[in-house]
């Protein structure tokens, strides 16, 4: 299976100006698309990444107002990190107490510093700050000094009971490859391996069961690099036994879903076309982007949906 590493990662919330104001002004990301939830369409699905929300850099939500509080736990992923500067974390230790952000004290894992931080719903958030080389172009940002800023994921931590039938769909089926243990954590890798390639398997048999809701993830994706390696990869997760839904087109990309073992919702997601493709890279996330199937709709998408004002 030809798999690059994570793709993106969509998670739940509840107040939407709230979501905005926390990954872009507070984060740095850039808003890189305002579209809606395609199985949904009168829900808002927003991005936000880098530049171009690049594959490996978008963290997208779904945000119903008034979601109750969803509960992580097991069943789910359980944490989401960003890779930042290695040197990086005296700055954002300082820029997260002065914005009054709920965070953790700094831990080290496999070396690395971490600092967690939680969104307005409660969603763990981890800036990983990775002395492993990592180039990837942070988003402008105004707030932010591309010095210290966000390069993209980090990696996914799972949360499991028993990571045994998990980890076996990883490296059997998928291609993931175990690089590191501590303690209840164990990290696999895939491809060229280095930030943003990164899974975590966190086992303890003492997590509760995770329930969805706003500050809860609703799936992760992996990226594969095109049309034929994800025909490929839909293949060897049939024949691996794990049911699987048939190629979606989601317009921006192509996506494949299937639920692992313990239940977490996977997805493969196809590198291209990207978000450039109905809005200029410039003016990305200004307009409400819809795939071709609801463009005839767009009227009463439009209308159907709670204002946004100023994004």
């Amino acid at each position: 299976m030809n798999l690059l590493g994570l793709h993106h990662i969509t998670a739940m919330a509840s107040d939407p100006r709230a979501n905005y104001d926390f990954y872009t002004r507070v984060l740095g990301l850039r808003f890189v698309k305002k579209s809606v939830n395609q199985d949904d369409p009168g829900t808002y699905h927003l991005y936000y990444g880098d530049n171009t929300g690049s594959p490996g850099s978008a963290i997208t939500f779904f945000p119903w107002p008034g979601l109750r509080p969803g509960r992580p736990g097991h069943g789910q992923a359980y944490a989401t990190a960003f890779s930042i500067p290695a040197a990086s974390v005296a700055f954002w230790s300082d820029r997260l107490a002065k914005l009054g952000a709920k965070t953790e004290p700094v831990t080290t894992r496999f070396g690395d510093q971490v600092l967690t931080v939680f969104d307005p719903d409660g969603l763990r958030i981890e800036l990983v700050a990775t002395a492993e080389p990592d180039a990837r172009q942070p988003a402008p940002s105004q707030d932010v000094p591309p010095v210290h800023a966000i390069r993209g994921f980090h990696s996914s931590t799972l949360g499991l009971t028993d990571a045994k039938a998990t980890a076996d769909v990883l490296t059997r089926t998928m291609g993931y490859r175990l690089v590191a243990e501590e303690g209840p954590r164990t990290r696999y890798t895939v491809a060229a391996g280095g930030p943003g390639s990164y899974v975590d398997l966190l086992t303890d048999p003492a997590l509760p069961r995770g329930l969805n809701g706003a500050g809860t993830i609703h799936h992760v994706a992996f990226r594969t690099p095109d049309d034929a390696s994800q025909v490929q990869a839909h293949s060897e997760i049939v024949r691996s036994g794990l049911h699987i839904s048939p190629v979606i087109d989601r317009a921006y990309f192509k996506s494949i879903y299937y639920r692992e073992p313990a239940g977490i919702l996977f997805e493969i997601a196809t590198d291209q076309p990207g978000f450039a493709i109905d809005e200029p890279v410039e003016s990305l996330g200004t307009k409400l982007g819809l795939p071709p199937h609801l463009e005839p709709h767009r009227a009463e998408i439009e209308a159907a949906l709670p204002p946004l004002s100023g994004f």
